[in-house]
């Protein structure tokens, strides 16, 4: 992904609200699946993490990503985006610069 598509991505994820809360019991095998389906259906989703979870929001992004075969656009303080391309291209919502 490049610098462009990347900031073009943020853009995008600025007006989103988060569709998903890690919490205490941190990456669970059905949160990450709920993650995966959700990035097939939307491309483009907003996690946010929870005080209560003890693990650090870039390397739960990082798992994340590697688990849903995603990239990770941003992580800013408790908040995770993640961007998954569609792979059928007449399901694509999101045209990349």
């Amino acid at each position: 992904m490049t610098t462009k598509q990347r900031a073009y991505l943020k853009g995008l994820a600025m007006t989103m609200e988060p569709i998903f809360q890690i919490g205490k019991s941190s990456l669970t095998p059905e949160l990450t699946a709920a993650v995966g389906e959700a990035l097939d259906a939307r491309e483009l989703i907003k996690i946010s993490v929870l005080k209560n979870c003890m693990d650090d929001g870039r390397e739960l992004a990082v798992i994340l990503a590697e688990r849903t075969h995603s990239e990770v656009v941003q992580v800013i303080g408790k908040k995770i985006v993640l961007y998954k391309q569609a792979k059928d291209e007449k399901k694509r919502k999101i045209v990349l610069p």
